[in-house]
């Protein structure tokens, strides 16, 4: 019988994989909404069906940060990713610019610490958010692999001792200013754990965050919601960071001053953008609507206090067997020379079409 049962869903995975792949990945989340099986949900989320074409890496090694590290290069933008800590990215911008990322000085070049240290730039998690848990160290070295005739960076870190847990973060070039980020989760401990893949990328204080909303609807034809705002116990929404749009949420970090956190559901376009005098980070991560996330129901989320603000994205929650593990993909696109989008009109006439083109990139 357990044969019997094991052929099914192997059966049923591939019919999956072949959905997503013929359909795409929107119509094969719609289908899989009805069966109510969350970890192929979240497995389908990988099998994207996108066509962009790649564009080599330059990958040399240099000091950067207080550590050894790898410079991952396009011709117009770059990476930094340490070796000795992680997986991290410390360094993201465009080539000569200066670090979107935002860094924390007195916590750079130090490695084996005890306990858990932010650093800054981009790290992987898993959620939901537990103080031991999630909060398990990453403060020693990785290993590293080039595949894809040097196309693909592979960061591996070793598995947690608190978790069971290993990470895995695959970066990939895929034009001038984009890169695709492969976020893994992979349970090597002794019984099943349920998470969600979490990515968050510590952007530097001073500039302007965008989040879009679902597309507007009409009464009396659409009579229920089709996604959520959370905010969390400490979010004080009647405070200047929080600027509410007819289409979007803008979040004036200049204005943080405190820390405020809000999470939208599955039912936001899956794009959220940060705005710098240095150059504009868009991050990209499809949902799936019929999926169960975390935090009731988040699939992004944002953190902002005094010194940085956080773009994060999230996986579906998954119940992971030993020897299981689940994948979360990320688009970066680093984007030079937009105008501030801090009013509606800034937004719709320059702003929102410079990243819809950009959308159309990795989405075809």
């Amino acid at each position: 019988m357990a044969n019997l049962f094991l052929s099914s869903v192997n059966g049923l995975r591939y019919a999956l994989h072949a959905s997503a792949r013929s359909q795409g990945y929107f119509q094969a989340c719609d289908w899989l909404r009805y069966l109510r099986i969350p970890a192929l949900l979240a497995t389908i989320q990988t099998l994207q069906t996108y066509k962009t074409e790649g564009t080599h890496l330059k990958t040399s090694q240099t000091t950067a940060y207080g550590y050894s590290s790898l410079i991952l290069e396009t011709t117009q933008a770059e990476l930094i990713v340490p070796v000795e800590v992680g997986p991290r990215v410390l360094h993201c911008g465009l080539k000569g610019g200066p670090n979107l990322f935002s860094t924390l000085p007195e916590m750079l070049g130090k490695t084996g610490e005890d306990s858990w240290q932010i650093r800054g730039g981009h790290r992987l998690w898993h959620s939901p958010e537990h103080p031991v848990r999630t909060y398990a160290p990453d403060n020693s070295p990785i290993s590293v692999d080039t595949i894809a005739d040097g196309n693909k960076v592979v960061l591996k870190q070793h598995t947690e001792k608190l978790t069971g847990i290993a990470k895995t973060v695959t970066i990939e070039g895929l034009n001038e200013t984009t890169f695709k980020v492969t976020h893994t989760l992979e349970n090597l401990g002794l019984w099943p754990i349920e998470l969600s893949v979490w990515a968050l990328s510590v952007m530097a204080h001073g500039g302007y965050a965008i989040v879009p909303f679902a597309p507007k609807g009409q009464h009396p034809r659409d009579l229920l919601p089709n996604y959520s705002i959370v905010p969390w116990t400490y979010t004080d929404l009647s405070l200047p960071v929080w600027q509410m749009r007819r289409d979007y949420l803008g979040i004036d970090v200049s204005q943080a001053k405190v820390a405020q956190k809000l999470g939208l559901s599955a039912g936001y376009p899956g794009w959220s953008a940060y705005w710098q005098q240095g150059g504009t980070f868009v991050k990209y991560s499809p949902v799936c609507p019929g999926a169960t996330y975390p935090d009731l129901g988040c699939a992004f989320e944002t953190f902002c206090n005094d010194w940085m603000i956080e773009l994060e994205t999230l996986s579906p929650l998954t119940k992971l067997a030993p020897g299981e593990s689940v994948s979360h993909i990320e688009y970066w696109g680093i984007l030079a020379n937009l105008e501030k989008p801090s009013t509606a009109a800034a937004y719709g006439e320059s702003f929102l079409p410079a990243i819809e083109k950009w959308l159309a990139t990795v989405q075809k």
